[in-house]
């Protein structure tokens, strides 16, 4: 007898930095979501779509669950917490360690009411050695009946088969939501947007990455050659921070955007003429209408 196909939504969960767009991006196979060791680099819910056999697994990449400091921070945490009631299951991903912070312990909270089933995935194992994973493992089973436990590691793709077995075995039959070839709902002019914020973070010292946004002002296929020309300009809060991104005789810009420029001709699969500009927008994430200008807040409530 054929097994019937399943389908459904999957949230990715967790603090900050504990691997969550790593995670989706192996199990997709492809970079879709931006990495980077800063907290704060998701900001909007990414959808991704898995898709096999057995059935089809669309991903919602949250930002992560924090305490705001400001309206894009709670934007943030209100997309997180809002996407936890619109799916089938959880994937709530934490570091490997005994203790449970106040981060976590909130992040538990907010999951008590919402009657879906959490899967814990403890990342990073391969950072620790085999027999501490047990004692990681019973220090989260007193915060919260998990209905899955799977110690992983998303950047070695240890285990992330087992992740999509136990994430089907929640899911519910039902129809393919995408066409098989789909592997994300972003538009690509976001993904080019988020490809050149990821190398600003990877560039630039800690203090400003926060601060930025990207915006596309121009994204178009040359006729007769095969060749986009790109415009984009990179989004500060201060004068300051204008002079650090554009660096000595433009030398730190320019790092920028030649990773990112190798990055957006991988995802094209066409030569890239990429230029970046650099404005200042003073407090743009304490701004609705500069936030919304740079593509957030478009959440309708």
């Amino acid at each position: 007898m054929d097994k019937k196909f399943k389908s459904g939504f999957a949230a990715l969960i967790g603090r900050p930095n504990v691997g969550k767009s790593t995670l989706m991006n192996h199990l997709i196979g492809q970079k879709i979501a931006i990495t980077s060791k800063k907290p704060q680099t998701t900001r909007n819910k990414i959808q991704t779509v898995y898709t096999c056999d057995e059935g089809q697994i669309v991903f919602l990449d949250t930002p992560g669950i924090h305490k705001a400091k400001n309206k894009l921070g709670e934007y943030m945490v209100h997309v997180a917490e809002k996407t936890l009631k619109e799916v089938d299951v959880i994937l709530w991903l934490v570091e490997p360690d005994t203790f449970i912070g106040a981060g976590e312990r909130h992040i538990a909270e907010q999951l008590k009411d919402i009657g879906v089933p959490v899967i814990l995935v403890i990342n990073k194992t391969d950072t620790v050695k085999k027999e501490e994973v047990l004692t990681f493992i019973d220090a989260y089973r007193k915060i919260y009946d998990f209905n899955e436990i799977i110690p992983a590691s998303a950047l070695h793709g240890q285990n992330t088969d087992t992740i999509v077995e136990q994430i089907f075995k929640y899911l519910p039959e039902g129809p393919m939501y995408y066409d098989e070839d789909t592997v994300t709902d972003q538009p690509m002019r976001q993904i080019v947007a988020e490809l050149i914020r990821e190398k600003s973070l990877h560039a630039l010292n800690e203090e400003i990455p926060h601060g930025i946004a990207v915006t596309i002002e121009r994204m178009k296929r040359r006729k007769n050659a095969d060749i986009y020309d790109i415009e984009a300009t990179i989004i500060c809060e201060r004068e300051s921070h204008k002079g650090i991104i554009i660096g000595k005789k433009g030398s730190m810009l320019k790092k920028i955007g030649t990773n990112a420029r190798y990055e957006i001709e991988q995802q094209l699969e066409t030569k890239v003429n990429l230029q970046l500009w650099v404005k200042v927008r003073k407090d743009w994430r304490d701004s609705e209408l500069l936030m919304k200008n740079y593509g957030y807040m478009n959440e309708k409530d």
